[in-house]
């Protein structure tokens, strides 16, 4: 419990510092706990591994359990997805505000298992937002739920990311990273080899992407040993969330719930970066205590 108290207290002042507002809904009624603690008290239970909030509420200090009903904080926590996405995105310019290099990737996120496709209700009250059938060649996995497709630095934030429906191909994010980044080079591996997206990348926002090669490519190449090197560090960080902030884990049933969950997870992720770097530390070790 002390520690629960301890990094919320942390992150509620960070948060404080980047926005002075505490309220970004339009209720007639202010609740006790304003919004600021309540995404405070969400990054905080996801840098400390609390997947499921039933546990975390039975560790909840009487003084913020008396303020919040478990049902109004995962309603309000879903409506406050675009302020969490706001934070991230001040955290990581933050961290790493100018980066010539970015590395792309995509990680399959089951929402059930394959066999129980078939009857699931899961993400399923809207058409355009359903999970669908995917598969992940690197994993060698036929399975049943959406792709996260992530952008990170070389050192290891990630700068954007998405969730689309398992069945759409890699290379489709792409029409939305030439809106959200520019002048940079992109590395990614063999699923975002198109001559097509590689010129439009280039002219529309100055994206060059570097990619391996296929062996029956006309004037093969090998790929780089550095950009090779640069390629894993977000396979690193599709490891840790998986290990230490559980993303595969799922517990949700709306889609809303669903990539709330995902973008959570993902801002405690560069919330225990942006500690490491100000207490001098690697920032990617992310195994250690916010408070």
């Amino acid at each position: 419990m002390s520690n629960l108290h301890d990094s919320y207290t942390k992150i509620l002042s960070l948060l404080h510092d980047i926005e002075s507002n505490s309220y970004f809904l339009n209720q007639k009624r202010k609740p006790k706990l304003n919004d600021t603690e309540l995404i405070a008290l969400n990054l905080a239970a996801e840098c400390l591994g609390i997947d499921s909030e039933r546990f975390l509420f039975t560790l909840l200090p009487q003084t913020l359990k008396a303020k919040i009903d478990r049902t109004v904080y995962n309603r309000r926590r879903r409506k406050l997805a675009f302020k969490i996405e706001f934070f991230r995105q001040k955290i990581a310019s933050i961290v790493v505000p100018i980066e010539d290099y970015h590395v792309i990737d995509s990680m399959p996120l089951e929402v059930c298992k394959y066999s129980r496709s078939s009857r699931t209700k899961i993400c399923q009250e809207n058409t355009e937002t359903s999970p669908s059938f995917g598969y992940c060649a690197a994993q060698k996995l036929h399975y049943f739920g959406y792709k996260i497709h992530a952008v990170c630095t070389v050192q290891g934030v990630i700068k954007t990311f998405d969730i689309s429906k398992a069945s759409v191909h890699d290379i489709n994010y792409l029409n939305d990273v030439k809106h959200q980044l520019n002048n940079c080079i992109l590395i990614g591996d063999k699923g975002y080899l198109s001559q097509q997206y590689q010129q439009d990348l280039f002219k529309s926002s100055n994206i060059k992407i570097e990619t391996p090669m296929r062996n029956n490519n006309a004037n093969y190449k090998p790929f780089p040993k550095p950009l090779s090197k640069a390629r894993k560090r977000i396979e690193t960080l599709f490891s840790q969330l998986c290990d230490q902030f559980m993303i595969r884990r799922n517990y949700a049933k709306s889609f809303d719930g669903f990539s709330t969950r995902i973008l959570s997870k993902i801002t405690a992720l560069t919330l225990i970066q942006w500690f490491n770097q100000q207490n001098g530390n690697n920032i990617n070790n992310l195994k250690v205590a916010v408070s």
